[in-house]
């Protein structure tokens, strides 16, 4: 079995991204798998896990009551919209249709009660809720006008700066720039969003995906290590995959580019790591130390990309 046959080998949710992006396969049958992602696989179960009150789990940010189980619960509704638009699931399907309604009209944030697509005032979650926002249609101006004058002195963003954080932070400045792309892809780019968006990404270029400008060295291990779900976390692998979409190439990210390349196995088959601690709805691996689909998905068409 090729590694592409492994790919295809799975829930539909990954198969149309090989299609897609590894497969080159005729559009009409990429949109016809895609469809499969809300009636069958991870995809319809995550769907169906949604409470009649529009919530998963109970909760907008966490779950209802609090899980106490080590780490942070990835159960409730932000983290639970955030998979579905990672399974790439079609926003159109009524069933998607009827689940986003329901969550937009019951999901204020527990901070302070605003309503789901107004956002909060942590850049790295109005980053994540600009994305969902974006992906399903929904009206998120409002969050992405406010990241947009909220770029720091040094490029990019962070959620500490309400706790008085002056400088960016590398897991902020992703899901800000993962938000504002979708963004653009959905809603056409302004001029507003193209500079915020050219100044995160240079904020991250310059400290070559990894480093810390002053000293170049990295400075949080798990950077190098590649999960999934990455819910907030950053990593190499998750931040090329954004500069893959968003198309842009930059010398500065060959040694991410290398690191990925050193990471891949005899058997083409790259690893899961350094999985988040937390309740789950469901796994999509097989665990840490074993061949993961998600990452080797995205690490080739990483390297396709580049290759290109």
């Amino acid at each position: 079995m090729t590694v592409i046959d492994w790919l295809l080998d799975s829930d539909p949710a990954i198969r149309w991204q090989v299609m897609q992006d590894l497969g080159n396969e005729h559009p009409d049958a990429v949109a016809a798998e895609r469809a499969r992602v809300a009636r069958e696989g991870w995809g319809a179960r995550l769907l169906a896990l949604q409470g009649e009150d529009g919530k998963w789990a109970g909760g907008t940010h966490f779950p209802v009551p609090r899980d106490d189980s080590p780490g942070q619960p990835w159960t409730a509704t932000s983290f639970s919209l955030q998979q579905l638009r990672q399974f790439g699931v079609d926003p159109a399907d009524e069933r998607v249709r009827r689940a986003i309604d329901l969550a937009r009209d019951n999901n204020p944030w527990e901070y302070d009660g605003t309503a789901f697509f107004d956002g909060e005032v942590e850049a790295c979650i109005n980053g994540m809720a600009l994305a969902i926002g974006a992906y399903f249609g929904e009206d998120v101006r409002g969050i992405a006008d406010r990241l947009v004058t909220e770029t720091l002195d040094d490029g990019g963003w962070n959620c500490e700066v309400e706790n008085g954080s002056t400088r960016s932070s590398f897991n902020s400045t992703l899901s800000v720039l993962e938000g504002l792309l979708q963004f653009e892809q959905a809603y056409g780019a302004t001029q507003e969003t193209t500079a915020a968006r050219a100044s995160g990404e240079e904020y991250l270029l310059e400290r070559h995906l990894m480093r810390r400008l002053s000293t170049g060295e990295v400075p949080v291990a798990g950077w190098l290590q590649f999960t999934y779900p990455p819910r907030y976390r950053y990593d190499v692998l998750r931040a090329l995959d954004y500069f893959r979409a968003a198309d842009v190439r930059d010398e500065r990210m060959s040694e991410a580019v290398e690191l990925v390349v050193s990471k891949r196995p005899p058997d083409g088959r790259w690893l899961l790591e350094n999985s988040l601690v937390g309740a789950v709805h469901f796994e999509l691996e097989d665990g840490d130390g074993q061949p993961s689909r998600w990452n080797t998905l995205r690490a080739m068409r990483v390297l396709e990309w580049w290759g290109r």
